[in-house]
């Protein structure tokens, strides 16, 4: 009897031992198969030095997302001349490139987005012209192309000087005030106001409401979590991001977010069939670009899905309104921060307007003083600081160095804009940088914040539109001021932001002595 009653405590004894063997060899099998990778990831790199990395966490722990990791990036810009690599983790490995010469070899290619950082953003985006691949990214660039005609274009200038309005409408209270305000959350709503009504057709009166707008919120969320997962190594597992604190918020995110575009199709849906219905088909209002998205045909007469339509809607809503807002609040802090510039652009906008209370097309090629100093703010705070490419065949930059197949380029239009090499005293704002005959002396990969070649971004010129449009009515109407007590930190979540918001004050143009 004693034999048989220590026999099972024998064969739980042995049970346990044989999962503490198991957890063991499966620990060691991981690091030796992350080791194995590291120094797959180092015999890549290794034509290029780069910052010392920790071999588990790489530079993850040399960001800390306080501010000043754009000034670390161009630290080593200068120690590591046209390129660098960046360790995320122990396996993963982006060649940083920070030269127009390595830039233009990636950007006249049609290399596709990375597969690893871009794939964070297609719970949110879908699979939408900004991460899909193939001859599917081939044809939906055909099919989306029309939308962005200058004839689709060109009423959209009326709209966004209407949201526009309504905006500076509601900065009159700082106005009599003086006292500083924070800036990108009353763009991002303008922005946001704009691209419905422009792309969409649909009033979202997101300006005038009193509570929190929560799309606004929503973008935030999401592209921060998309910034952290990415430098977390453990949340590049799908599994462990969906059951952790942060998965559950971009879940719910998420969810606000694809709700909100699913109720523009929706709308315009049922207006589309009551204008069928009626026979009054776009009568009454412009063709726009979600009409474009709903009646685009292939040359086999295939349409777009409607999952493919709410990729591209998700993705337009997005990039249509966050990286123009960014772009117009660091626009409207760097004149704030150059009076000199500044009442230059209020003289030139004054002249063209001439009495005038809106902006019109034809206006918008008449202000070339007020385009430099929109271009020379968007080389010193690109809205999209970095893009990343995954090779699918090896690469050889003009130097005679060499990556493989399946290597990840990061591209960093920052660290190009910064480039001491390129840009004589690259952190001073000077506009006069964009005089045709100083432009020509310099590569066209120089200047990339839409990107360049191929792949570049297909909504520049409505960005550029609507830049034109709202800082046109703004110097008409207000001076801008820099708040010396709230100086912003920059901060790259997937678009150009400051952690401390961006901060001005304002003084009504009439006022002035």
């Amino acid at each position: 009897m004693q034999l048989y009653a220590s026999f099972p405590l024998s064969l739980e004894s042995l049970s346990v031992s044989h999962v503490f063997a198991l957890a063991l060899f499966v620990c060691l099998a991981i690091v030796v198969k992350l080791l194995a990778m590291r120094r797959r990831g180092m015999r890549t790199m290794e034509s290029f030095p780069g910052p010392p990395a920790d071999w588990l966490l790489g530079h993850v722990k040399e960001f800390h997302q306080d501010g000043h990791d754009l000034e670390k990036i161009m630290k080593w810009s200068g120690q590591y001349p046209f390129a660098f690599p960046l360790w995320f983790g122990p396996s993963l490995s982006i060649l940083n490139i920070h030269h127009p010469s390595y830039v233009k070899t990636i950007l006249t290619t049609t290399e596709p987005k990375d597969d690893y950082a871009y794939k964070f953003f297609i719970p949110w985006l879908g699979d939408g012209l900004l991460v899909s691949t193939g001859q599917k990214w081939f044809r939906h660039r055909r099919l989306l192309t029309p939308g962005f005609h200058y004839d689709v274009l060109k009423p959209y200038v009326k709209l966004v000087s209407d949201s526009t309005k309504v905006m500076l409408g509601k900065w009159e209270i700082y106005g009599k005030s003086g006292e500083s305000f924070e800036l990108f959350k009353h763009v991002s709503l303008m922005t946001l106001d704009s691209i419905t009504k422009c792309a969409f057709s649909c009033n979202s009166n997101c300006q005038t409401e009193r509570k929190n707008n929560p799309y606004i919120q929503a973008v935030y969320d999401l592209c921060h979590l998309v910034n952290l997962r990415f430098r977390v190594f453990p949340y590049h597992s799908k599994t462990i991001f969906h059951l952790s604190p942060h998965g559950y918020k971009f879940r719910k995110a998420a969810r606000i977010a694809h709700d909100h575009t699913a109720y523009v199709i929706r709308t315009r849906k049922e207006v589309l069939k009551i204008e069928k219905e009626q026979g009054i088909f776009k009568r009454n209002r412009n063709l726009d670009f979600l009409d474009i998205l709903l009646s685009a045909r292939d040359e086999h007469q295939q349409g777009l899905s409607d999952e493919d339509i709410r990729a591209e809607v998700d993705t337009f809503m997005f990039e249509g309104h966050d990286t123009t807002a960014s772009g117009i609040s660091w626009l409207f802090y760097n004149l704030a921060c150059n009076p000199e510039h500044q009442e230059k652009c209020r003289e030139e906008i004054l002249q063209v307007l001439d009495g005038k209370d809106t902006v019109d097309w034809e206006d918008l090629n008449k202000i070339p003083y007020t385009t430099m100093c929109i271009k020379e703010s968007l080389r010193l705070c690109p809205p999209v600081p970095g893009i990343s490419r995954k090779l699918t065949k090896p690469m050889t930059f003009f130097d005679g160095r060499t990556v493989p197949e399946g290597c990840i380029i990061g591209v960093s239009i920052y660290g190009i804009h910064r480039n001491a090499s390129v840009w004589e005293n690259p952190n001073v704002f000077d506009p006069l940088r964009f005089l045709p005959e100083n432009v020509a002396e310099r590569s066209p990969h120089a200047f990339v914040p839409f990107s360049a070649g191929p792949r570049n971004c297909i909504g520049q010129n409505f960005a550029m539109n609507e830049m034109k449009v709202a800082v046109a009515l703004t110097l008409k109407k207000y001076r801008l001021i820099k708040d010396p007590q709230h100086i912003p930190k920059m901060i790259p979540q997937v678009v150009l932001r400051s952690i401390n918001g961006i901060h001005i004050k304002i003084k009504p143009v009439e006022n002035d002595s």
